[in-house]
């Protein structure tokens, strides 16, 4: 399975008023491994940031002057992502800015060429009614984000990787898969269990009295006795 993760950062909240994408960040995962292989890329606005937004990136206008435009990068984008399934934190906000770049290319959508899931919608189905910012997953599920002092779309993709990895631990291990080759000749695939990490629970000595009193107590009202005895012996 090959996952894209992908962050962005932006001049505004909305691309409808004139916002544009500042930074693109994406790394590849296949079988739940980094590969290493990544796509990242400063971009020139062609407009100041908001002062919000330049709070939270710290992309200066002077920085940005130099950097290419969306359409540079666009077609080298949409290959890296191409046939993946790409992962983005709160995607809504994202894929908004995205395809309003595209489409203002001529080009069709993200999603016209590959699957996104919203990593914010799994977070909130997995821990509902508390915080689940990236900042807060990462305390909550033990992934250091000490190295992140400003939002980075390469980093804050990194960073996801980790967040979505331990949200998901075991999770593909304990899944039903079917081989789709033949609708009428399905057949289950082995469940791998050897990365499960399984409690080893030890019986006290007085949690077994306990239990071979019960088994006695049941022997004693049954006629054929208790059909446990010999499992206990």
């Amino acid at each position: 399975m090959r996952y894209v993760i992908l962050d962005t950062e932006t001049t505004g909240l909305d691309p409808n008023q004139g916002h544009k994408l500042v930074e693109v960040g994406c790394v590849e995962m296949v079988n739940r491994q980094l590969t290493g292989r990544h796509f990242h890329h400063y971009l020139n606005p062609q407009r100041e940031s908001d002062e919000g937004a330049l709070n939270v990136h710290g992309l200066t206008t002077e920085f940005l002057s130099d950097k290419p435009l969306f359409k540079a990068i666009a077609g080298d984008l949409l290959e890296f992502v191409r046939d993946a399934t790409v992962l983005i934190h709160n995607a809504s906000f994202d894929t908004k800015f995205l395809n309003a770049e595209l489409s203002a290319l001529g080009m069709d959508t993200i999603q016209s060429v590959c699957t996104v899931e919203d990593t914010l919608a799994m977070a909130k189905q997995m821990f509902p009614g508390k915080r689940n910012n990236l900042d807060a997953l990462c305390e909550r599920l033990g992934v250091s984000n000490a190295h992140r002092v400003l939002h980075g779309a390469l980093l804050d993709a990194e960073i996801l990787a980790e967040v979505y990895l331990a949200m998901t631990r075991g999770q593909e291990t304990l899944s039903m898969a079917f081989d789709a080759e033949s609708s009428a000749n399905k057949k289950h695939k082995k469940i791998d269990v050897r990365q499960l990490e399984l409690p080893l629970i030890m019986v006290s000595e007085q949690d077994s009295a306990e239990h071979l009193k019960a088994i006695e107590a049941v022997a004693k009202k049954s006629k054929d006795g208790a059909v446990w005895g010999a499992a206990v012996d």
